[in-house]
């Protein structure tokens, strides 16, 4: 197992292994990008390389990280005791150069990220957050650890954006969703299934756990006969689905709270000072 730096098609580190065939693409330096996901051959993550090359715009692909808040907050204001911040959609985590290692087991990386000037004008913490991700045959395991180190109990939300190639839109089949969801798009409560039937048109709803024991089966995205299972851990428990025609891909994406958490209270996470927190989440592919 091995990670090497390599120019092309873009400059990223790799990281295998060579036995079980997993490979994973990282650009650190933005935003703590995974790019690239290939297991036993093939290309699990969409990535859009022509757009990437172009800083300018906003990343699309990948396994985007979304902190201290997922969606957007009303005219990107963050009312806290310590003041009012502006942080943009999905907060700034995805926008900052973040810090790679492999693992000490070599089982994968481990992707690093701490406060800095520029982040606490948006955000008033002192704070650590890492991935640690662990590609196995046939699944991608991720934990994530976030850590107060300020003086102040620290609100945030974590999430994580990963697109997947699909094969055709209109063929995708999403399995496991309750029946009802929150669509993004209207900001009100629908039909799943009135949702699914759109996604070759485009969605952006949310759904969260049947109960507090979590969900009675796992999320699946199936594109002819192959499978994406994502399996999720309170609190990262809410899922996102997310696709944009013409695009090839669909996001089937782990919340730990839904858009405006951190002012709503809606399943805002805490962290005392000086404590810390261990997300989970796992993707499987058949």
């Amino acid at each position: 197992m091995a990670l090497i730096r390599r120019d092309s098609p873009y400059p990223h580190w790799e990281w295998t292994d060579p036995a079980g065939g997993e490979l994973l693409r990282v650009v650190p330096e933005r935003g703590g990008l995974v790019t690239g996901w290939r297991s036993g051959g093939r290309e699990v993550l969409y990535f859009d390389a022509e757009r990437f090359a172009d800083p300018a715009q906003s990343v699309r692909g990948g396994i985007p990280v979304l902190f201290p808040i997922c969606g957007g907050l009303p005219g990107d204001a963050l009312p806290l005791p310590q003041g009012t911040f502006s942080l943009p959609q999905h907060g700034f985590a995805r926008d900052q150069s973040w810090q790679l290692e492999q693992l000490d087991d070599d089982s994968g990386v481990r992707l690093s990220l701490s406060d800095s000037c520029e982040t606490l004008a948006l955000y008033p913490f002192a704070f650590g957050l890492s991935l640690e991700l662990r590609p196995e045959p046939g699944a991608l395991a991720i934990r994530a650890l976030i850590e107060n180190r300020s003086t102040d109990s620290m609100p945030f939300s974590l999430g994580l954006h990963p697109y997947f190639n699909v094969s055709d839109l209109a063929a995708v089949r999403i399995e496991g969703l309750p029946e009802r969801c929150f669509n993004h798009l209207t900001m009100a409560d629908e039909l799943t299934a009135n949702q699914l039937a759109r996604l070759a048109e485009g969605v952006d709803l949310l759904v969260r756990p049947e109960d507090e024991r979590g969900w009675s089966q796992p999320i699946q995205l199936i594109d002819r006969g192959a499978t994406i299972t994502l399996r999720t851990s309170h609190p990262l428990d809410l899922v996102v689905l997310w696709s944009d025609p013409p695009r090839s891909m669909v996001c089937l994406e782990p919340w730990s709270g839904p858009r405006s958490a951190l002012i709503s209270g809606d399943r805002r996470l805490q962290l005392a000072p000086g404590a810390n927190m261990a997300l989970h989440t796992r993707y499987e592919l058949s």
